[in-house]
């Protein structure tokens, strides 16, 4: 199974990425995931189920240690398909 992250931290701070943005970001580049796109105001990450949800752990816990106040995520089965993602019928 794969699985697809979409994430954003908290607080925002527009002139200057905060700590707890740029640990959450090391966390998913390093995490030997697949598609990882990270932007100012919100990232995602696609790969193989086991190691999203280690990265999601790790994102977690070393956000919020690096001072994130929220940290709000949403995980999705990617469908098999053709690569769009639209399930095969």
């Amino acid at each position: 199974m794969r699985l697809r992250v979409e994430f954003t931290t908290e607080p925002f701070d527009l002139d200057e990425a905060p700590d707890h943005a740029v640990v959450a970001r090391e966390v998913v580049t390093g995490a030997e995931l697949d598609a990882v796109d990270v932007g100012p105001f919100g990232n995602t990450a696609e790969g193989e189920a086991e190691r999203v949800l280690t990265a999601v752990d790790a994102l977690l816990r070393q956000s919020l240690a690096a001072g994130a106040t929220r940290v709000s995520l949403q995980v999705n089965v990617v469908p098999e398909g053709d690569g769009n993602g639209e399930a095969e019928r």
